[in-house]
């Protein structure tokens, strides 16, 4: 089974895939995991990667394309990225989401920032995010969730009981195969 997990930042999606990799066997991949390696494949380190990257649109192009790649060779794969599922064939797309102070509270803690500054990169990087998607992949409204199967409020549940949400609907999926 194909596995989409996006989300925005803070709202548990590595976590998430993690957890639902342990429980099922399945490898999972990460946009983060397919950037590294892009950089060590041309012998830069992440920060000057990210600076090249910043002014590169083709680099955004083929992560998604890296990540469409490996879905297709892979009988079972759980891809987290924020736009995985606009670019990976899945049987269940699943976006995460979770309240802004909450989102901000998480990254502050994973970060060591004050919450009033990874509030503000948050709100700066969604803005970005959002001009650099349309102009990129031409996906006028980001907040658009009719490309996912199941919209999950990780506030309302712990990390665990989200990857058990999924694992559910994956049931239901088999079955209705």
């Amino acid at each position: 089974m194909i596995i989409t997990i996006g989300g925005l930042a803070g709202s548990g999606t590595s976590t998430t895939s993690q957890i639902l990799s342990e429980k099922t066997g399945i490898p999972a991949i990460s946009a983060g995991d397919i950037f590294r390696q892009m950089a060590d494949e041309r012998g830069m380190g992440l920060l000057e990667f990210s600076k090249f990257a910043e002014g590169n649109i083709e680099i955004d192009q083929e992560i998604d394309q890296r990540q469409a790649k490996l879905a297709r060779q892979a009988d079972d794969l759980i891809v987290e990225g924020r736009l995985s599922a606009y670019f990976v064939d899945a049987d269940l797309k699943v976006w995460c989401t979770a309240p802004l102070d909450i989102r901000t509270e998480r990254i502050s803690q994973r970060e060591h920032k004050t919450t009033s500054q990874a509030r503000k990169e948050i709100i700066t990087r969604e803005r970005s995010e959002a001009a650099r998607y349309l102009e990129i992949h031409q996906i006028d409204d980001i907040n658009n969730m009719d490309v996912y199967d199941i919209i999950i409020n990780t506030h309302a549940f712990k990390a665990e009981s989200v990857a058990e949400i999924i694992l559910k609907v994956t049931e239901v999926i088999e079955c209705q195969q």
